[in-house]
């Protein structure tokens, strides 16, 4: 028996009237995940603990299998780890995302979605001008990077706020904030001269695109414990293929072998075909397969409605029918992490639909993959973790 996992980064989210009441997930076209559903078990699954920040970190670590709260680790931390950054213990890492802020107000917080190249060019300006015996920068996926923070542990406690939770929002007292924040707050004032000189960012502005104006540090994390492989774990070996970095440094920690696959991106250029292809083939010598797709998400935190659509008919379009037509014996989870509600352009931690197909699961009931179709069966698996025992089960 072999499994595969496809997450929809994002896919769920809340009625949008434009759409008569019903959610984007509920809106878009997608036979084949609702051939899925008609055959298997739809239910919702509470992947974001409460208390705990609705981020990617959490729900991804529950969908694989491993409780987010007792195997937590910052996501800092973690994208360090997809990077081959090695933290010492007095080191910490951050996220630092290159943004635009205009007026006062996070006017984007992916810099408009900077290309890998051009983003990896000005945090090499940085890294020039910047770097120290405290600071170092290790360059991401477009608009994605890390900064190690030497000697300064006092990092760990301060307050933070995700730029994407304040698109087109002042950013008046959201800075980072707590004993200790000068530190980060000066080394932001001096990276803004860099950035204004950066060549690739003035070639940015001449083409009328948007200005890397500012970094912004957020999601601290430390050198991570001891973390059981999901082979010992659960028996099985594993691999996964993802655009960002945050679902490969979850690989790193967690023992799964990663993908290298031409064309995986985290926006809509992503190749699906190629992943997926890239996916399946896996599985001749893996008993699981990790499937992330990112484009759903950020189209969310875009809050573009129609693109986000898109994102998920691409994806039962492209993949989905593909995994359809795999020819073993195959066992399919497929779900979004969290919603991303266009309406807020950023993650709630409600629950998410999933469903389940495959060799010995048992249909509950729905007919189509949704919302409110996994709410129609009353099956709620909470901790999310529970998930991958479904998934697993007998075979």
């Amino acid at each position: 028996m072999k499994h595969l996992v496809l997450i929809l980064d994002g896919a769920a989210g809340w009625p949008i009237d434009e759409l008569g009441g019903s959610t984007t997930l509920a809106a878009a076209v997608t036979p084949n995940l609702d051939a899925l559903a008609a055959t298997g078990t739809v239910g919702f699954a509470q992947t974001v603990p409460d208390g705990v920040e609705p981020s990617s970190a959490a729900a991804c670590t529950s969908i694989l299998g491993y409780d987010p709260v007792a195997n937590h680790v910052g996501r800092g931390a973690i994208e360090a780890a997809s990077l081959g950054v090695t933290l010492a213990p007095d080191e910490i890492a951050m996220r630092i995302n290159l943004v635009s802020i205009r007026d006062g107000n996070m006017a984007s917080y992916s810099c408009g979605h900077i290309t890998t190249t051009e983003s990896r060019s000005i945090i090499a300006d940085l890294a020039m001008e910047l770097s120290d015996d405290t600071f170092t920068f290790h360059p991401g996926v477009a608009y994605r990077h890390i900064l190690v923070v030497k000697g300064h542990p006092e990092l760990m406690e301060l307050a933070y706020t995700p730029p994407h939770d304040i698109s087109d929002k002042s950013i008046d007292g959201q800075v980072p904030r707590g004993e200790g924040a000068k530190l980060l707050l000066d080394l932001m004032a001096r990276a803004r001269g860099i950035l204004a000189a950066s060549p690739a960012n003035r070639s940015r502005v001449a083409r009328g695109e948007v200005e890397a104006t500012d970094i912004w540090p957020f999601w601290p994390g430390e050198a991570p414990g001891d973390l059981r492989p999901f082979s010992a774990l659960r028996g099985k070996s594993a691999a996964m293929t993802s655009g960002v970095d945050l679902l490969n440094g979850l690989a790193v920690l967690f023992g799964f072998d990663r993908l290298e696959i031409d064309g995986v991106s985290d926006g809509p250029d992503n190749d699906y075909v190629a992943q997926i292809e890239g996916g399946l083939a896996a599985l001749d010598d893996h008993d699981v397969v990790i499937v992330h797709v990112e484009s759903p998400d950020e189209e969310g935190h875009a809050g573009d409605m129609r693109g986000k659509i898109a994102a998920i008919e691409a994806i039962d379009k492209l993949m989905v029918s593909r995994i359809l037509e795999y020819p073993g014996e195959l066992r399919v989870l497929c779900m979004p992490d969290h919603p991303t509600p266009i309406e807020l352009k950023t993650h709630v931690g409600e629950p998410v639909p999933f469903v389940l197909a495959g060799p010995g699961v048992a249909h509950n009931g729905a007919q189509t993959y949704s919302e409110a179709s996994a709410a129609g069966t009353g099956l709620l698996v909470d901790p999310g973790h529970g998930v991958m025992d479904l998934l697993l089960g007998s075979g």
